[in-house]
Protein backbone atom coordinates (compact mmCIF):
# COMPACT_ATOMS: atom_id res chain seq x y z
CA UNK A 1 0.00 0.00 0.00
CA UNK A 2 1.71 3.35 -1.11
CA UNK A 3 2.37 5.82 1.82
CA UNK A 4 0.74 8.91 2.22
CA UNK A 5 3.78 11.84 1.69
CA UNK A 6 4.46 15.03 3.81
CA UNK A 7 6.48 18.32 2.62
CA UNK A 8 7.82 19.95 5.93
CA UNK A 9 7.38 23.70 6.39
CA UNK A 10 10.68 25.31 7.37
CA UNK A 11 11.00 28.87 7.58
CA UNK A 12 8.69 29.50 4.66
CA UNK A 13 10.46 26.61 2.40
CA UNK A 14 8.80 23.00 2.07
CA UNK A 15 11.63 20.48 2.28
CA UNK A 16 10.77 16.57 1.45
CA UNK A 17 8.49 14.71 0.88
CA UNK A 18 8.52 12.26 3.80
CA UNK A 19 6.80 9.84 4.67
CA UNK A 20 5.26 8.79 8.01
CA UNK A 21 7.44 7.07 9.70
CA UNK A 22 10.49 9.23 8.87
CA UNK A 23 8.64 12.42 10.21
CA UNK A 24 8.36 10.46 13.24
CA UNK A 25 12.13 9.55 13.53
CA UNK A 26 12.76 12.87 12.81
CA UNK A 27 10.72 14.10 15.98
CA UNK A 28 12.18 11.14 18.06
CA UNK A 29 15.53 12.61 17.25
CA UNK A 30 13.70 16.30 17.76
CA UNK A 31 14.77 17.30 14.47
CA UNK A 32 11.80 18.59 14.71
CA UNK A 33 8.73 19.50 17.35
CA UNK A 34 5.74 19.08 17.59
CA UNK A 35 4.54 21.97 16.61
CA UNK A 36 6.51 22.18 13.17
CA UNK A 37 3.72 22.60 9.96
CA UNK A 38 3.33 19.61 7.79
CA UNK A 39 1.72 19.86 4.05
CA UNK A 40 0.19 16.39 2.45
CA UNK A 41 -0.08 15.68 -1.02
CA UNK A 42 -3.92 17.14 -1.16
CA UNK A 43 -2.75 20.49 0.13
CA UNK A 44 -4.00 20.17 3.77
CA UNK A 45 -1.62 21.08 6.41
CA UNK A 46 -1.08 19.95 9.93
CA UNK A 47 1.25 20.12 12.51
CA UNK A 48 3.97 17.03 13.39
CA UNK A 49 2.01 16.11 16.56
CA UNK A 50 -1.21 16.14 15.04
CA UNK A 51 0.41 13.79 12.23
CA UNK A 52 1.74 11.24 15.08
CA UNK A 53 -1.85 11.69 16.64
CA UNK A 54 -3.65 11.29 14.19
CA UNK A 55 -6.09 8.09 13.59
CA UNK A 56 -4.70 6.54 10.41
CA UNK A 57 -7.23 5.32 7.55
CA UNK A 58 -8.89 2.17 6.65
CA UNK A 59 -6.48 0.09 4.91
CA UNK A 60 -6.98 -1.04 0.87
CA UNK A 61 -7.38 -4.52 0.26
CA UNK A 62 -4.30 -6.58 0.16
CA UNK A 63 -4.60 -10.03 -0.47
CA UNK A 64 -1.63 -11.20 1.72
CA UNK A 65 -2.80 -9.08 4.58
CA UNK A 66 -4.42 -12.09 7.18
CA UNK A 67 -7.44 -11.47 9.26
CA UNK A 68 -5.67 -11.42 12.70
CA UNK A 69 -3.76 -7.55 12.14
CA UNK A 70 -5.48 -4.99 13.61
CA UNK A 71 -4.98 -0.99 12.11
CA UNK A 72 -3.02 1.02 14.09
CA UNK A 73 -5.16 3.92 15.40
CA UNK A 74 -2.86 6.29 17.04
CA UNK A 75 1.19 6.61 17.49
CA UNK A 76 2.60 8.24 20.08
CA UNK A 77 6.51 8.93 21.56
CA UNK A 78 6.71 8.43 25.29
CA UNK A 79 9.10 7.40 27.68
CA UNK A 80 8.16 5.00 30.85
CA UNK A 81 8.65 6.87 33.60
CA UNK A 82 7.80 4.07 36.44
CA UNK A 83 6.04 0.93 36.31
CA UNK A 84 5.01 -0.86 39.09
CA UNK A 85 5.09 -4.98 39.07
CA UNK A 86 1.86 -6.37 38.91
CA UNK A 87 -0.40 -8.50 36.53
CA UNK A 88 0.99 -7.24 33.75
CA UNK A 89 4.39 -8.21 32.98
CA UNK A 90 6.09 -4.42 31.78
CA UNK A 91 9.95 -4.24 31.39
CA UNK A 92 11.68 -1.52 32.43
CA UNK A 93 12.23 0.22 29.43
CA UNK A 94 14.87 3.18 28.85
CA UNK A 95 14.82 5.65 26.82
CA UNK A 96 12.50 6.83 24.58
CA UNK A 97 9.58 4.40 23.64
CA UNK A 98 7.02 3.92 20.65
CA UNK A 99 3.33 3.78 21.66
CA UNK A 100 0.34 2.38 19.79
CA UNK A 101 -3.57 2.13 20.42
CA UNK A 102 -4.60 -1.13 17.95
CA UNK A 103 -7.03 -3.35 18.39
CA UNK A 104 -8.17 -2.44 21.82
CA UNK A 105 -4.64 -2.65 23.31
CA UNK A 106 -2.23 0.03 24.10
CA UNK A 107 0.92 -1.50 22.55
CA UNK A 108 4.58 0.04 24.88
CA UNK A 109 7.81 -0.90 22.38
CA UNK A 110 11.52 0.25 23.14
CA UNK A 111 14.79 -1.20 24.64
CA UNK A 112 15.57 -2.44 28.35
CA UNK A 113 18.27 -4.11 30.16
CA UNK A 114 18.80 -7.77 29.84
CA UNK A 115 22.14 -8.67 31.44
CA UNK A 116 24.88 -6.94 30.49
CA UNK A 117 23.32 -6.21 26.68
CA UNK A 118 20.20 -4.42 25.40
CA UNK A 119 17.10 -6.06 24.75
CA UNK A 120 14.23 -4.82 21.79
CA UNK A 121 10.25 -6.03 22.85
CA UNK A 122 6.78 -5.16 23.55
CA UNK A 123 3.99 -5.76 25.57
CA UNK A 124 0.52 -5.11 25.15
CA UNK A 125 -1.65 -3.54 27.74
CA UNK A 126 -5.33 -4.04 27.48
CA UNK A 127 -7.41 -0.90 26.84
CA UNK A 128 -10.69 -2.29 28.84
CA UNK A 129 -8.42 -2.91 31.93
CA UNK A 130 -7.23 0.84 32.57
CA UNK A 131 -9.38 1.62 35.36
CA UNK A 132 -7.88 4.86 36.57
CA UNK A 133 -6.36 7.76 34.98
CA UNK A 134 -4.14 10.96 36.27
CA UNK A 135 -2.59 13.66 34.43
CA UNK A 136 -0.44 16.06 35.62
CA UNK A 137 1.08 18.23 32.93
CA UNK A 138 3.29 16.00 30.24
CA UNK A 139 2.76 12.73 32.44
CA UNK A 140 -0.38 10.56 32.10
CA UNK A 141 -0.72 7.89 35.26
CA UNK A 142 -2.35 4.74 34.26
CA UNK A 143 -4.28 1.90 36.58
CA UNK A 144 -4.51 -0.79 35.95
CA UNK A 145 -6.68 -3.49 37.23
CA UNK A 146 -7.80 -2.70 40.91
CA UNK A 147 -10.47 -5.52 41.49
CA UNK A 148 -10.55 -8.47 42.76
CA UNK A 149 -9.24 -10.00 40.21
CA UNK A 150 -6.84 -7.63 39.55
CA UNK A 151 -5.06 -5.56 41.96
CA UNK A 152 -4.32 -2.22 41.17
CA UNK A 153 -0.96 -1.54 38.91
CA UNK A 154 0.24 1.92 38.53
CA UNK A 155 2.03 2.82 35.44
CA UNK A 156 3.46 6.54 34.13
CA UNK A 157 4.36 7.59 30.72
CA UNK A 158 6.19 11.08 30.15
CA UNK A 159 4.54 12.11 26.58
CA UNK A 160 6.31 15.57 26.58
CA UNK A 161 3.23 17.75 26.01
CA UNK A 162 0.45 18.18 27.87
CA UNK A 163 -1.20 18.28 24.38
CA UNK A 164 0.13 14.80 23.52
CA UNK A 165 -1.17 13.73 27.37
CA UNK A 166 -4.36 14.71 26.76
CA UNK A 167 -4.74 12.95 23.19
CA UNK A 168 -3.72 9.75 24.58
CA UNK A 169 -6.48 10.23 27.60
CA UNK A 170 -9.23 10.13 25.09
CA UNK A 171 -8.19 6.69 24.65
CA UNK A 172 -9.20 5.30 27.73
CA UNK A 173 -13.26 6.29 28.22
CA UNK A 174 -13.57 4.22 30.98
CA UNK A 175 -11.13 5.40 33.10
CA UNK A 176 -12.06 7.26 36.38
CA UNK A 177 -9.87 9.34 39.12
CA UNK A 178 -7.54 7.80 41.22
CA UNK A 179 -9.69 6.85 44.68
CA UNK A 180 -7.29 9.16 46.00
CA UNK A 181 -4.50 11.66 45.71
CA UNK A 182 -0.98 11.52 44.16
CA UNK A 183 0.66 13.16 47.02
CA UNK A 184 -1.89 11.72 49.54
CA UNK A 185 -1.20 7.98 47.91
CA UNK A 186 2.46 8.70 48.85
CA UNK A 187 2.41 10.00 52.35
CA UNK A 188 2.11 7.30 54.61
CA UNK A 189 5.51 5.53 52.73
CA UNK A 190 7.15 8.68 53.03
CA UNK A 191 6.15 9.31 56.87
CA UNK A 192 7.56 5.25 57.25
CA UNK A 193 11.00 5.67 55.25
CA UNK A 194 11.08 9.21 57.60
CA UNK A 195 10.47 7.08 61.02
CA UNK A 196 12.78 4.14 59.61
CA UNK A 197 15.88 6.88 59.58
CA UNK A 198 15.17 8.74 62.72
CA UNK A 199 15.43 5.13 64.27
CA UNK A 200 19.33 4.80 63.82
CA UNK A 201 20.12 8.65 64.51
CA UNK A 202 18.29 8.73 68.02
CA UNK A 203 20.34 5.54 68.79
CA UNK A 204 23.39 7.32 68.27
CA UNK A 205 22.72 10.76 69.81
CA UNK A 206 22.48 8.40 72.95
CA UNK A 207 25.18 6.43 72.84
CA UNK A 208 27.00 9.91 72.68
CA UNK A 209 25.24 11.05 75.42
CA UNK A 210 26.28 8.41 77.45
CA UNK A 211 29.86 8.65 76.30
CA UNK A 212 29.81 12.28 77.35
CA UNK A 213 28.28 11.27 81.03
CA UNK A 214 30.58 8.75 81.47
CA UNK A 215 34.37 11.01 80.77
CA UNK A 216 32.32 13.92 82.80
CA UNK A 217 32.38 11.61 85.68
CA UNK A 218 36.09 10.33 85.38
CA UNK A 219 37.13 13.63 85.50
CA UNK A 220 34.76 14.77 88.76
CA UNK A 221 36.61 11.29 90.48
Amino acid sequence: MEQPLFHVVLEGRRIGPYDRRTIVGMRMKKALSSKNLLVDSEGVELTVGELIARRTGAPRFAPQRTGNSSVVQATYVARLVEAQRGAFAVPRFRGKVELRVQGGVLRIAGRFRRGLGWREDRVKLPVDQVAHARLAGSRLELGLGGNEAVPLQRLTLELFTPETATQLLQWFPSAQPFPEPAAQARAPRRAGELRALWVPVAGLALVMVLLLAVLALRRLY
